[in-house]
């Protein structure tokens, strides 16, 4: 939040209603967010929005809408357009199906969850097209989304009378949503902060349109029926800190490179981490022969092992090696991760120690 002297709101017209978030901000991108179950008013809520019909209401195997985001003249080996033309072959399912393989879901069949994650994967784009130019490109919008389209099958009930698309809506909303706030933010603040300065924000953006200029503080506190002080301490917890990934001079150093490793010297964790190293290639041998590709090339192990960390391969690096979307190799990793925990766990060792 930006502020000019006298104690004007500036750029208020630029902010959204759209900037209300509703969940934890409590974040991370493992998705660690509130298993409570949603109430039916927030359902209902999230069905009004906008007077919009259920957002996957209709089969269509087209993408040019979509496409549409990347211009006219997008080329065909755009990382997008690769991925929205995987996911476009995928059959949307009916209510029957959606009770049918939810249920599935529930008692842990991977069939059933891996059939009503894509058959929604486009779901998730059209919900990602309305938070376009908010600070996340337009893959890393899907990225979210999909995570939160991986909860909400998870935790999906059929039984509670609800097409799958207005469950799954709230959840993708809710980590594209999160993603952005932490895009722009470090220090997080806590739900009912969050709340209350999105009220504030409304104001000033409803005094800007009305006044035809920044809002004092002042003015805003009067329309809410708000005390100054309480306005004025709002506004100054959304000021934003210097993050460890700034960088220093005209370097590509950041604060975080220059900060000392309190484990660079460190014997004992050298053995540990040399002994998980050898354990985990035999691990990695019961996993699917894909799975394992995709990781070995991720985390430098195996056929593809680099002598620096650094040397990775990244997504869209792996993507070009086979023949695969940024988006299709993330959710692969994923998958691989999920195996490669169970294989563990089957030798009785957690994840925790990698």
């Amino acid at each position: 939040m930006k502020k000019t002297h006298g104690g004007r709101v500036k750029d208020v017209a630029s902010f959204s209603e759209d900037k209300s978030l509703e969940f934890d901000a409590e974040s991370s991108r493992d998705l660690s967010v509130d298993d409570e179950s949603l109430s039916q008013e927030e359902f209902d809520e999230t069905e009004d929005e906008d007077n919009e019909e259920p957002l996957v209401a209709k089969k269509s195997t087209k993408i040019s809408s979509e496409s549409s985001l990347l211009g006219g003249n997008a080329i065909a080996h755009d990382p997008t357009q690769i991925y929205l033309k995987e996911i476009g072959h995928a059959n949307l399912l009916t209510a029957e199906e959606e009770v049918y393989y939810g249920r599935l879901v529930l008692q842990g069949d991977e069939k059933a969850r891996h059939k009503m994650i894509e058959a929604n994967l486009r779901l998730v784009v059209k919900i990602a097209k309305h938070y376009v130019n908010r600070g996340l490109s337009f893959l890393d919008l899907i990225e979210e989304g999909n995570l939160g389209l991986m909860h909400a099958v998870e935790k999906f009930d059929p039984e509670r009378g609800f097409r799958f698309s207005t469950y799954a809506t709230w959840w993708i909303k809710q980590t594209i949503e999160r993603a952005i706030m932490n895009q722009s933010r470090t220090i997080r603040l806590p739900i009912h902060v969050i709340k209350e300065l999105n009220i504030y924000l409304r104001a000033a953006k409803q005094l800007h349109q009305a006044l035809g200029r920044d809002p004092t503080i002042e003015e805003i506190a009067e329309k809410v029926d708000r005390p100054v002080k309480d306005v004025k301490d709002m506004f100054m917890s959304d000021e934003q800190v210097i993050s460890y990934d700034t960088a220093i001079g005209d370097e590509d150093n950041t604060l975080l490179d220059n900060l000392g490793d309190d484990h660079q010297h460190d014997p004992e964790r050298k053995m540990i981490s040399a002994d998980i190293k050898h354990k985990l290639k035999e691990w990695m041998q019961e996993i699917d022969e894909q799975y394992r590709d995709i990781l070995e090339r991720r985390f430098s192990l195996g056929r593809y092992a680099r002598a620096s960390e650094k040397d990775k391969e990244t997504f869209e690096q792996v993507g070009e090696n086979v023949g695969l979307s940024r988006e299709r190799v993330r959710q692969l990793q994923m998958e691989a991760l999920r195996q490669l925990r169970r294989v563990m766990e089957r030798h009785g060792v957690t994840a925790d120690i990698i």
